[in-house]
């Protein structure tokens, strides 16, 4: 791959401001609306935020790690930046569309590139409903939470729930309970990538459940509708040695 403008954003922390002044130091950059490719430097949260903010331009994003564990990044170095790009390997990420409606009567709608989760407001547990194509597969689950996941997001949130990590290629969701204590030995499901996934909230008023998106937020909602955005997606663009399917692989095998 070539690319011709070449843009560089960077989180706020002070490592990342550096290295991004350093960057533009010793490469050309383009503004963001004219890029055909976007250096994120920055941890994994940040990558997420870039590719929400790209990804209606579907432009490649090429992370750069100066976070914490920087799982969607590459390793941050000052050399050879074109040469990296021009040999690097991308992969298509598709994130989950979620629709949610409040006890107010209000709808939202948000994408998820890791998961949608659903989590109680107070000390009451949720009780939820859980259809897939609409129909009843689980009638009440008593829990903290839920959440689908993508790919991507299993081994986030979905796995330190314990849930299932998923290769890239699978083609599936992970349907994973948070704190479940009723039923109690339930450990979710895996699901097509086309299905249909609706939660009900059951005595909203008492248990009320919150909807997290990536980074939105719905509160006090009745019910939410999740499913898989096909008409969307958002490009990563990784070293031929630490490409993300590889790193996702090895996970399932860390003790």
């Amino acid at each position: 791959m070539r690319f011709n403008n070449v843009t560089i954003v960077a989180d706020t922390h002070a490592n990342a401001s550096e290295a991004e002044n350093l960057l533009r130091e010793n490469y050309k950059t383009a503004p963001p609306e004219e890029a055909d490719v976007v250096v994120a430097l920055g941890g994994d949260g940040f990558m997420l935020s870039t590719m929400h903010k790209f990804m209606e331009k579907k432009v490649p994003i090429y992370g750069m790690n100066l976070g914490t564990v920087g799982f969607l990044m590459n390793e941050y170095r000052t050399t050879g930046l074109i040469e990296r790009l021009e040999v690097s390997e991308k992969i298509e990420l598709r994130p989950l569309t979620m629709t949610a409606n409040s006890s107010k009567g209000d709808a939202y709608t948000a994408l998820a590139i890791n998961e949608v989760s659903l989590l109680r407001e107070t000390h009451h547990a949720a009780k939820v409903r859980i259809l897939v194509d609409g129909i009843v597969r689980l009638e009440e689950l008593i829990c903290d939470g839920v959440m689908v996941s993508t790919p991507a997001g299993s081994t986030a949130y979905n796995l330190s729930a314990h849930g299932p990590i998923i290769p890239l290629g699978a083609g599936l969701l992970a349907l994973t309970p948070i704190s479940a204590y009723r039923p109690r030995q339930w450990r979710g499901a895996l699901l097509p990538r086309n299905s249909v996934v609706t939660f009900e909230m059951i005595d909203v008023k008492l248990r009320p459940v919150s909807a997290v998106a990536d980074f939105t937020e719905i509160r006090e909602v009745i019910s939410v509708e999740i499913k898989e955005e096909t008409s969307m997606f958002s490009s990563l663009l990784f070293d031929p040695e630490h490409n993300l399917e590889e790193r996702i692989l090895k996970e399932q095998f860390i003790p």
